[in-house]
């Protein structure tokens, strides 16, 4: 038989003549979403453990608070920056194994830490481990899943990441409120809980990612390469034995023919940033890129890391702030499994234009209840509204375009400067929610958040492709001309 060419394209290969090996490409592709579930976990838990480290190292002050909550961010930029050049050079799945040893011992160090200093230190080693997870787990699964199922294996790394942030909020609670202490005759509970959180708890909520990092490291070793990266690095006997386990003999032919033909039209060689700036392959950039910072500036990971200040403003004690944010964890989570089982059935983009819409009108209310002086229960429902739109779009969806749109022999590159655009919007949202706050109040915050939204929505619908059931090679054919 003779290979099919790159003209011969994808289409030359039915859907219904592939039977794809679904139990090996799942289990690969939630190996590498384990990368999701220690970025999720990672990020959340400084939210729990804020008031007792900020109490323990005697942080006094807004500046060093703000510090605490956002260092982590500057270890992300790191990642996500050297990540693109490294997964080229040394390939998808070694760095998914660094990784998950940078997890476990950032995880352990930080919340060991006898300094504050140190604590920092640990915290954006911790970062550069996000970084590196938010490049990579999207972008391996990208590349081993099949065209018809790619949208909802990339989205499984972002139901990973929403398990991860529930599992951190779930942790910090039974940590916080539900941990044997031991009893003392002159204090309350409450007070003796409180004590141990400040000395013990903090630690023990940061140290608790280690046995999920473990794991991942152990399946990052056992885990195969990503194909594309083989064939184009010139491994195509180790890619071709990877693409038939997945989808069989023809399958493998047929995808490495596009691979190849993609490849053999543009230069192969190393991939400077410079060359993301060829005016071709700097259009695509720039949507890859305001995508990641619409994802952020939507507002969505101020209600995430400030939740405590948000609910405080509502009029909610601290037992109800506690609960309310696993609430939060929930309906992030129900809504992550809607984008799951629609996101390659109606598509990126009328999920993407549905979140825009939907959280800029949630934000919108939330100004309004804040500007009018409604508390309680409102605020808390308008807060899940926009958490529940995210969920089901801006928040996967955007991780699905970024591993898709951009070019094979750019794509290690193109995402890791999409994903550190990310991580600078989200430094500047996490450290600008305090001062928004001081300066335009809760309201004028919360209206500033949806005019981005909607701004958004006008982005989506006049830039953004759709790439439902497309090879990524196809998608390449069409975007780079």
């Amino acid at each position: 038989m003779q290979p099919l060419t790159a003209q011969q394209d994808h289409f030359n290969v039915p859907h219904a003549q592939t039977r794809l090996n679904l139990w090996y490409v799942w289990t690969i592709s939630l190996v590498a979403a384990l990368g999701g579930l220690l970025f999720g976990y990672d990020w959340v838990v400084i939210g729990g453990a804020k008031p007792f480290f900020e109490r323990h190292f005697q942080l006094d002050t807004g500046a060093l608070s703000g510090w605490a909550n956002s260092c982590a961010l500057i270890g992300c930029l790191i990642g996500s920056s050297i990540t693109g050049a490294l997964s080229d050079w040394l390939g998808r799945k070694r760095l998914l194994a660094v990784a998950a040893l940078l997890f476990g011992g950032s995880s352990i160090l930080t919340g060991w830490a006898s300094t504050f200093n140190m604590f920092v230190l640990w915290r954006i080693v911790g970062g550069v481990a996000i970084g590196m997870a938010s490049n990579l787990s999207p972008m391996y699964i990208a590349e081993v899943a099949p065209s018809r199922l790619r949208g909802r294996l990339v989205a499984v790394n972002q139901l990973t990441i929403v398990i991860g942030i529930l599992a951190a909020q779930i942790v910090n609670w039974l940590i916080a409120v539900h941990m044997p202490h031991s009893a003392q005759p002159d204090k309350t509970l409450d007070e003796v809980r409180n004590a141990w959180n400040i000395e013990q708890g903090w630690r023990w909520m940061f140290t608790a990612v280690t046995v999920p990092s473990i794991l991942f490291f152990v399946g990052a070793l056992l885990i195969p390469e990503s194909p594309r990266w083989l064939v184009k690095n010139g491994l195509v006997d180790r890619a071709r034995a990877t693409l038939a386990r997945i989808g069989g003999a023809l399958h493998a032919e047929s995808e490495i023919a596009e691979i190849k033909g993609t490849l053999a039209a543009s230069d192969v060689g190393h991939v400077s940033f410079r060359t993301l700036l060829e005016p071709r392959l700097l259009k695509i950039l720039v949507v890859g890129v305001l995508l990641a910072v619409l994802q952020q500036w939507s507002g969505i990971n101020s209600i995430f890391n400030y939740a405590e200040e948000i609910y405080k403003s509502a009029g909610y004690g601290i037992s109800d702030i506690m609960f309310n944010i696993v609430i939060t964890g929930t309906i992030n989570l129900a809504f992550t499994l809607v984008a799951i089982g629609t996101v390659d059935r109606f598509g990126r983009r009328i999920l993407m234009l549905i979140g825009c819409a939907g959280i800029g009108l949630s934000h919108l209310l939330i100004g309004i209840a804040y500007a009018s002086g409604l508390k309680g229960f409102i605020v808390l429902l308008l807060t899940l509204a926009a958490l529940g739109c995210y969920a089901m779009s801006l928040a996967p969806v955007t991780w699905v375009l970024i591993a898709e749109i951009f070019p094979n022999r750019i794509r290690g590159a193109a995402i890791s400067v999409a994903v550190s655009a990310l991580w600078i919007a989200c430094f500047i949202l996490t450290f600008m929610f305090p001062i928004l706050r001081q300066k335009i109040g809760m309201a004028g915050t919360f209206w500033l958040y949806s005019a981005i939204c909607f701004a958004g929505f006008v982005f989506v619908l006049r830039r953004v492709p759709e790439t439902k059931g497309k090879s990524l090679e196809t998608i390449e054919h069409e975007l780079v001309r």
